[in-house]
């Protein structure tokens, strides 16, 4: 049986400084492996914007917030970035978190945990980012804007910009543990 030894990126810090690098690196790979299809998370849409220029061609999708994530009724994708994204074939995905509203709710009212909220606890080991890339990726799929029978690169990251790049084989939500993490890209240390 063979192997492969394929880098990973290690960024010293999370967050926004790593963003250009993240995405260098998923485009890099995805030209290596073939992949069409992209998910990031982008929450005001700036990573969003800058990976429509990067990932023109692809399959794009950018994962928002929520709309009243932070504040009741409010999105926080700007319409700038927006339009960006749209004149660049990229598509924008705004709906329920996978891994957080009712269980969220659930938790605050009860103080107690439930399944996916441990599932999310759990993709946290690794990073943020790792929970956020798995989510979207389902949510993408949930949405029918990325297929399950074919990798995906899914990017996301902690508080501002993006740390964090996945080869996945992407699944819906009803069927999340169908999904496969196939390679990590890159990720923060700590």
């Amino acid at each position: 049986m063979g192997s492969v030894e394929r880098p990973i990126v290690y960024f010293e810090r999370p967050g926004e400084v790593n963003t250009d690098a993240v995405l260098a690196l998923a485009k890099s790979r995805a030209k290596e492996l073939g992949i069409k299809d992209i998910v990031i998370a982008s929450t005001r849409g700036d990573a969003g914007a800058k990976a429509s220029e990067i990932f023109k061609g692809h399959n794009l999708v950018v994962v928002t917030h929520h709309t009243g994530f932070k504040e009741p009724g409010r999105q926080e994708l700007t319409d700038e970035n927006r339009r960006i994204i749209e004149r660049n074939g990229g598509r924008i995905l705004t709906g329920t978190h996978a891994f957080m509203n009712v269980e969220r709710a659930i938790r605050s009212k009860f103080g107690t945990a439930y399944p996916a909220e441990i599932m999310a606890q759990t993709l946290r080991l690794f990073c943020e980012g790792m929970k956020v890339a798995v989510e979207i990726v389902a949510m993408a799929a949930d949405a029918g804007l990325v297929p399950v029978d074919r990798e995906a690169i899914s990017i996301a990251g902690t508080g501002k910009g993006v740390d964090t790049a996945i080869v996945v084989q992407p699944a819906n939500s009803s069927r999340i543990f169908d999904a496969v993490i196939k390679e990590i890209i890159a990720k923060p240390r700590r």
